[in-house]
């Protein structure tokens, strides 16, 4: 049913009579409201009539409200209380700077959210928003920063590597253990290999064709198995252990620090691709832009720290990085 505010009397009427039934006199009330005493007793006189009802009893040193005038006084501060409380709220909205951060879900999801809360504790004026897509964001129209994933080439950008990327097998504590056994990579044979489809943007996309002739290992079919259309979703199934995924460090970082994924073997490998921080030059220097990508420079470091450290040195091979482009 919808509100019919056509019958409703004008709104400095209810201001002068709010003032009014709060102050307990038409004097202050008209002192508070910068209008004279004649302007704020028209005004009730004029609401009055329009309800046909008394509002005030008039004495001569103050004004006392009817048991009418107490009820409508109730209501009349209640909505102006909530309507100055949402206006409040769309000027700080309004006032607050909001920054836009375009990445791809899979990153966004296994990443950024997980952190993002660290930021809003440091930076809690600042708002940041997140846009989730597969396609490279215009900047700055789209959005004010990415997070894009490619080799790096991103002409007339600011860019700078975020995170290095390695990838490794992982999959769930329970696949580890069960009969099939999976203590070496020709085990992969008896596995379901799990699959995300990365967009080609230059070099050589990360997939277990590049990791298995990384390794030098052969004999596996790297075509087969499931797949699926976000990183995210292969890391879940690999959780749920639906088979065995390709790590890549920041996507798996926190579910094996956790142990929702272990690393069955080795070797680890260098992927041509990475993270990067990407934002329009003339934008570089605005404070919100600054302040997040500070914040971000500094948990990308942990994140390569954390993942150095888990590192066996004799089971890492650097691969030859190849031309860049564009990726996201």
């Amino acid at each position: 049913m919808s509100a019919n505010f056509r019958h409703l009397p004008p709104t400095a009427a209810l201001r002068a009579f709010e003032a009014a039934a709060r102050l307990r006199s038409f004097t202050r009330a008209a002192d508070e409201l910068g209008l004279t005493q004649g302007a704020v007793s028209h005004q009730i006189r004029a609401l009055e009539q329009a309800l046909g009802c008394t509002l005030f009893r008039r004495e001569q040193r103050q004004s006392t409200l009817t048991q009418q005038g107490e009820a409508l006084a109730g209501a009349v501060r209640d909505g102006m209380t909530r309507i100055a409380d949402a206006l409040a709220a769309v000027q700080r909205e309004r006032n607050a700077p909001t920054l836009i951060v375009s990445a791809l879900p899979g990153f966004a999801v296994k990443w950024l959210f997980p952190r993002l809360i660290r930021f809003d504790q440091r930076h809690p004026d600042i708002q940041v928003n997140i846009a989730t897509s597969t396609h490279l964001a215009d900047l700055p129209g789209e959005a004010d920063v990415a997070i894009r994933y490619g080799t790096g080439n991103y002409p007339g950008m600011h860019v700078e590597r975020l995170i290095r990327e390695d990838i490794f097998p992982v999959c769930s504590p329970a696949l580890l253990a069960s009969r099939t056994p999976l203590r070496k990579a020709a085990d992969l044979a008896h596995h379901t290999l799990l699959h995300d489809h990365i967009y080609a943007v230059g070099g050589m996309p990360p997939s277990w064709q590049t990791w298995l002739d990384a390794a030098g290992i052969a004999g596996i079919d790297p075509s087969r198995g499931r797949r699926y259309g976000q990183a995210n979703m292969v890391i879940q199934a690999a959780i749920e252990g639906l088979g065995v995924a390709l790590g890549r460090t920041a996507l798996v970082h926190d579910d094996l620090a956790a142990g929702r994924l272990v690393r069955p073997f080795g070797p680890i490998v260098a992927a041509d691709y990475s993270y990067y921080f990407v934002c329009a030059r003339p934008t570089l220097d605005a404070p919100k832009v600054a302040a997040f990508r500070s914040w971000l420079r500094a948990e990308a470091a942990l994140t390569a720290t954390d993942a150095g450290a888990a590192k066996h040195p004799a089971t890492r091979r650097r691969r030859r990085t190849h031309s860049s482009a564009q990726g996201v």
